[in-house]
């Protein structure tokens, strides 16, 4: 096989590939983490941020995990980027040594353990989008652990490795709720093959489910005291299109070609159906539950896409584990074939790797040190990067007209306006007040206050039947890099102060999924 570190010759020392793998390593996390402490926080990453300043066990979105995760960060490193983004920098390097330790034990080679190091860091979804809190990143490590430690189970016959699996899958779950799309897997690995009896009989497999359910015991608690309300708002996603749309499927498709990699997704999706096929022709445990928890998660979304739009990061979960597969079918496959594709494949690989740490590397110094901006309006970063000067502007005009306090009618401002200002200001979303159950009511004394919406959908309707007086008094642009990606309204408010505590079904209280 060539050399795994580029630019080293053959007989250069075992030390020597070591210590430059660990200098690329390491310099790719200096440069992510650059990118983490420089490039703005996103709408959704402040939101995450507005969770951890408030004392509740969970959230309408989602499990709190990653709520307490920025608590944790910020607590050590202050309310800066890099603070609420530590969270996905030690994910990424978590999961890399877990999917390093994965593939030693299986194979027992160095070489492709450094293949499994670097196939996430050529990848834009892991390389860059490890440097963007979400609540995945924190579902990532824990979901690895929860398949270590049922690869350790395997090696050493030892039952009682279904504990630390149900303790590390619990938390998988407290991170997110899709983390339920690794439940067949685990199941398959312990009954398709023929040691089902075993795990049935064993008190430890019976253990590891209790262990779940003590895990997300503060979530499964908040709902229940809440009628369920994280789990309706989740469930509750009716199809955007009657029929089905191959709109949906194309973008959802064409991400995962774009955030994978354009070689890297057919590697994967090719070592995870090579995988699949051998681990259920011969019963084997661990090649059916690796190639599983890939094939179930992305089978879902392809049916979910089909009249629904998926988001970028929700399958963010099981490409690790689909690396894993193609790292693992690689040295299979070679051992197996001498077919010219087998013969090919480790080549094809590692220029997939450097091609695609090449592309990772210029994108993020294209927002580090880049002024232009060639994807217009289209640029994924460009469009929730100009906020700063939004709340800067928004903040002018509050002190110029008097008033006391912010109300928004979008999640987004909202959280903009509290990170920019870092509450010294009480900022109120008044609408889908759901979100914020059990949050601090912010302190909306004065009778000014001023509304900022965006200028394509104010929710005049809202205020009809209130008594509220809207007044324009300005607009902010937002822009970035001489793109404007939209405007938002600036509006004085009188005559009414916004209820915070909306019954149920009220029309400031529901909420709809993004």
């Amino acid at each position: 096989m060539p050399s795994l570190v580029l630019g080293l010759p053959r007989q250069d020392s075992r030390a020597a590939r070591l210590v430059s793998f660990v200098a690329i390593v390491g310099g790719l996390a200096i440069l992510r983490g650059i990118f983490a402490a420089t490039i703005d926080l996103r709408v959704d990453e402040a939101y995450y941020w507005t969770w951890s300043k408030e004392s509740v066990i969970s959230y309408l979105d989602h499990p709190p995990l990653i709520a307490w995760c920025i608590r944790a960060t910020t607590f050590v490193f202050g309310d800066t980027n890099f603070g609420v983004r530590f969270t996905g920098l030690a994910a990424m390097l978590a999961m890399q040594l877990v999917q390093a330790d994965i593939v030693r034990r299986l194979l027992g080679d160095g070489r492709h353990v450094v293949l499994a190091v670097l196939l996430p860091e050529a990848s834009l979804d892991y390389g860059l989008g490890m440097a963007k809190v979400t609540p995945d990143i924190a579902l990532i490590p824990f979901e690895m652990a929860m398949i270590w430690s049922l690869v350790r189970l395997w090696q050493s016959d030892d039952l009682r490795w279904w504990l630390p699996a149900g303790l590390f899958g619990g938390l998988a779950l407290m991170s997110k709720y899709t983390g339920i799309l690794l439940l067949p897997a685990v199941l398959a690995f312990a009954l398709v093959p023929s040691w089902r009896r075993k795990h049935l009989a064993s008190p430890w497999f019976w253990c590891s489910a209790l262990a779940v359910l003590l895990v997300i015991s503060p979530m499964l608690y908040w709902n229940a005291t809440h009628d369920w309300a994280s789990f309706r708002f989740q469930l509750d996603r009716p199809p955007q299109v009657d029929g089905w749309s191959g709109r949906f499927l194309g973008d959802f498709l064409g991400q995962q070609f774009v955030m994978v990699g354009v070689l890297l997704l057919p590697i994967a999706m090719l070592g995870t159906m090579m995988m699949a096929l051998r681990g259920y022709r011969g019963l084997a445990p661990v090649p059916i539950l690796l190639s599983t928890a890939v094939i179930f998660p992305f089978a879902f979304f392809v049916e979910h896409g089909i009249d629904t739009r998926v988001g970028d990061s929700w399958l963010l979960f099981a490409w690790p584990l689909g690396f894993v597969c193609a790292v693992l079918n690689l040295k299979q496959w070679n051992a197996e074939s001498r077919s010219h594709l087998a013969r090919v494949a480790p080549a094809v690989m590692i220029f997939a790797i450097a091609t695609g740490v090449a592309f990772v590397v210029a994108t993020e110094l294209y927002y580090i040190a880049g002024t232009a901006n060639y994807l217009g309006k289209d640029d994924p970063i460009g469009k929730e990067a100009g906020f700063a000067s939004v709340v800067a502007d928004a903040e002018a005009k509050r002190k110029d007209i008097g008033a006391a306090w912010f109300v928004t009618t979008d999640y987004r401002m909202y959280s903009m306006l509290r990170w920019h200002l870092k509450d010294e200001v009480p900022v109120a979303q008044i609408n889908e007040r759901a979100r914020y159950i059990g949050f601090r009511e912010p302190a909306l004394d004065g009778p000014v206050g001023l509304y900022v919406a965006p200028t394509y959908s104010r929710q005049r309707a809202l205020f009809d039947n209130t008594g509220a007086v809207l007044e324009t008094v300005g607009e902010a642009d937002l822009m970035w890099r001489g793109t404007r990606y939209g405007g938002y309204a600036l509006q004085k408010l009188t005559g009414w102060k916004p209820e915070l505590s909306p019954a149920p079904g009220d029309a400031f209280y529901v909420a709809s999924p993004n």
